[in-house]
This record gives structure tokens, C-alpha cells and sequence, in this order.
């Protein structure tokens, strides 16, 4: 696997929590270190793990210490992070989604005009301020800079069922945007944002920080667990899925939200394999390929 700049940094929480640092900078072959762990320690079934959490460049471990020594815990995950290390061609099996998006929506628009004095930009909107920055000559060229390329979620949380996502391009590539100076107190529910390296969707209204460039119509959050694709679960998302934004206008945005209130299949998914090396040896060649599996799905 291709190795990460600095040693792992093991660390205990109180009596009940193991933190596994993997490396200080968020990276892809950082992240998908800490979800080959999570993954190879979750298929060992050991008693006493409560909760495994992976997140950008780390992982924490909740387990019960009168179940399941501190040092037989630790000594297990030194073991699987060193089989990870010597993998050749590391690689998961996880989700493509796509969602869509309704980009420069009025919602986000009237939102973020209120809170203007809170923003490094007064004037325009957020994803004007986004085209700026990028020195991009269009909000048309910035959405299809956005939506192009697909997007890994390395981690959930912050707020139920949030997910980060890291665009899957070289870092250099990468859109990069500070968050509002200040914070807001409102942004609406699904608004998909932007704050440093990392895309979201909000899957409640509240609070919020970053960039809004757009809303979608799906779900990704639903404790009631009424549409199928949250059977087993009442977060749409999970740390390793990938995701493709899809611009969508007005008409269908609203078609796609009458449709997911309905409970209809809207979900587009597809089951594939994230190969790193490959990846990384070719991003664009690769994430054409890969984005054919939403095609063929």
C-alpha cells in the first residue's frame, strides 16, 4: 500500500476508547489505510468492540474493557495495520452513488444573501465567491469543476449522518475554500457545501459554515427509516462510498423530490471496487471507468 508520511500514533480515551492516529494530513491513501483497518478489524468479530468510527486520517475504537483486554485490543490493530502496509494492491469493495444536484437553487441563494456580513465576499453569492477564487470565468465552469469528477466520503458525522467528502482528483486539482468568517444560523436541509477540502451535504437544517452551492432532492437521513435504502440503516451514507453530483435543473429536481417522498427506487447505486494503485497511477482514466459502473448499474 502506498505509505503515509508519518507512524501511526496509538492513544487511549479513558478506559473505553483506542485512537489510532494515521497520519496528521488528510490524504487518500491516508484514508483508505484507516478504512482498510476498520474494515479487517470489524470481520474479526472481536468481543467487546462496541463501535468502530473511522475518520479522514484516523480511526477510533469504542470497546468494553471487562470484555476485551486494552493490550490484546491494541496488539490486534498493530497486527492488521501492518497487513494492511504490506498489501500490493490494496482495495475495497464499496458504493458508487450519484446524486443530484440542483445547483444556484433559490433556497441556498436567499439564505446565504441574509448572511453576507458574515462572508469574505459581500457581494454576489457563495458560489460566485467559489468562481473567484478558482479564477474561474463562469458558475457554469465551477459546477462542472465540482460535479466532474466523483468525491470520497471518508468519514460521517458532526451532525447525524453528515458526510465528508474528498474530490478524487491530484491535490493540486483539488477545490480548496475557506468556510464564512462567521457562521450562520441557518442553512437549509440537503444543501450540499464546501469548507477547506472537503464537499457535505447538510441532512438537517441548522448551523453551517460552509460555501452553499446547491441543494439536493434525496434524502440522507431518515431516523424513521421509511424508504427502503435505509433499512438497515437511517444514514444514506458510509465511510468508503463514492459519490457522483449530478447537476439537475429546477423541473426534475422537483420530480426527483415528489418521487422520494413516494418512497420510489430514486437512489442511483452501483457496487464496485476501489482499486488505490490504479487510481493513483491515472486519476481521470480511472475515474472514467469507474463512473461507467453508474451506466451499466
Amino acid at each position: 500500500m502506498t505509505d503515509t508520511d508519518t507512524a501511526s500514533r496509538y492513544s487511549w480515551g479513558a478506559d473505553e476508547h483506542l485512537v489510532v492516529q494515521i497520519a496528521e494530513e488528510m490524504t487518500l491513501a491516508a484514508n483508505f489505510k484507516v478504512m482498510a483497518i476498520s474494515t479487517a478489524l470489524a470481520e474479526q468479530g472481536l468481543d467487546g468492540i462496541l463501535d468502530i468510527c473511522p475518520a479522514n486520517a484516523s480511526l477510533l475504537i469504542r470497546f468494553d474493557p471487562d470484555q476485551l483486554d486494552p493490550a490484546k485490543l491494541e496488539s490486534a490493530v498493530r497486527v492488521i495495520e501492518a497487513d494492511v502496509a504490506q498489501q500490493e494492491q490494496p482495495s475495497i469493495r464499496t458504493r458508487l452513488l450519484e446524486i443530484p444536484v440542483w445547483y444556484d437553487d433559490p433556497y441556498t441563494h436567499e439564505v446565504g444573501a441574509r448572511f453576507r456580513d458574515r462572508h469574505q465576499r459581500p457581494e454576489g453569492s457563495d458560489l460566485e465567491y467559489a468562481m473567484a477564487e478558482l479564477g474561474l470565468g463562469s458558475v457554469g465552469e465551477f459546477v462542472d469543476r465540482h460535479s466532474r469528477s466523483p468525491w470520497l466520503v471518508s468519514m460521517v458525522g458532526f451532525v447525524a449522518g453528515l458526510p465528508f467528502m474528498f474530490q478524487m482528483v491530484e491535490q493540486q486539482r483539488q477545490i480548496e475554500l475557506p468556510k464564512y468568517l462567521r457562521p450562520r444560523t441557518e442553512t437549509p436541509k440537503l444543501t450540499v457545501g464546501h469548507g477547506g477540502c472537503f464537499a457535505c451535504i447538510y441532512s438537517v437544517k441548522g448551523a453551517g459554515g460552509y460555501q452553499m452551492f446547491g441543494i439536493t432532492p434525496l434524502p440522507i437521513f431518515d431516523p424513521q427509516q421509511k424508504h427502503s435504502i435505509f433499512h438497515e440503516s437511517m444514514v444514506l451514507f458510509r465511510p468508503g462510498d463514492i459519490v457522483k453530483f449530478r447537476p439537475v435543473e429546477e423541473a426534475e429536481y422537483r420530480r426527483l423530490e415528489a418521487a422520494a417522498e413516494r418512497g420510489e427506487d430514486v437512489y442511483k447505486t452501483a457496487v464496485v471496487d476501489f482499486e488505490l494503485n490504479e487510481f493513483l497511477a491515472d486519476p481521470d482514466a480511472y475515474n472514467a471507468r469507474l463512473l461507467g459502473a453508474l451506466d451499466v448499474g
